[in-house]
């Protein structure tokens, strides 16, 4: 799992260098070639565990939307946060986004769940965690992606300006600190997960990001999903 044998926009190969050739993100290697050899299923699959990376190129970045780790059932996970291929059934979280996009910006609800319009607009969708084994949630945390991810957080943060980042919920939040305020945006909430007992709603996080991003001369996100 070299960066040069994944599919990567070269923009991250090149800043990102320094984290793929460091002795952890060998071990996160070693760990997944060993669970893969004992028949343990992993997704997403292999050429889109960097679709994010691949998705949006690092100079494209207008907003990032930070996720914990990918979907852990079949079919579901395609490397881009919170997004599931069509044809596979939008998750209750996917779905409280949708009807927060609906409440704030009068978007009708679509019927799949794939962000891909959104990450080829400049949105990045990171998860924190770029792998799972099937059926087992968090079942890769502390293997090194957070490590991997926290650094790309950063970079992004140092080599960039006025980017909108959009934390949901506990864990998104605990990301804060790698962030320069005085650069970017940050605006967070509950998560969109039923279980947040609907602290998600009214945050108005998609007319502000465009509120945002018009007042820093970018042009604002289409949120409707193709």
């Amino acid at each position: 799992m070299k960066a040069d044998s994944v599919n990567i926009h070269p923009s991250w190969k090149e800043v990102l260098k320094g984290e793929f050739e460091s002795d952890y993100f060998s071990e996160i290697k070693n760990f997944l070639l060993r669970e893969k050899k004992a028949g343990k299923k992993i997704y997403p699959p292999g050429p889109l565990i960097f679709n994010a990376f691949d998705s949006t190129p690092f100079k494209k970045v207008k907003v990032v939307i930070l996720g914990q780790d990918p979907y852990h059932g079949p079919g579901q996970a395609i490397g881009l946060s919170f997004s599931v291929p069509k044809g596979v059934k939008p998750p209750p979280s996917l779905i409280n986004v949708f009807k927060e996009i609906e409440s704030d910006l009068g978007i009708a609800p679509p019927d799949h769940g794939d962000l891909s319009h959104w990450a080829s607009q400049g949105v990045f969708l990171l998860n924190a965690i770029l792998t799972v084994e099937h059926k087992k949630a968090g079942s890769h945390r502390k293997m090194g992606w957070e490590k991997f991810t926290d650094a790309v957080i950063k970079t992004l943060s140092d080599r960039r300006e006025q980017l909108v980042f959009l934390l949901w919920g506990n864990f998104a939040k605990t990301k804060i600190p790698l962030i320069d305020q005085m650069k970017h945006y940050v605006l967070d909430s509950p998560h969109p997960s039923p279980l947040a007992r609907g602290g998600f709603f009214n945050n108005h996080h998609f007319s502000k990001t465009n509120e945002l991003l018009i007042q820093s001369g970018k042009k604002p996100i289409n949120w409707t999903v193709h």
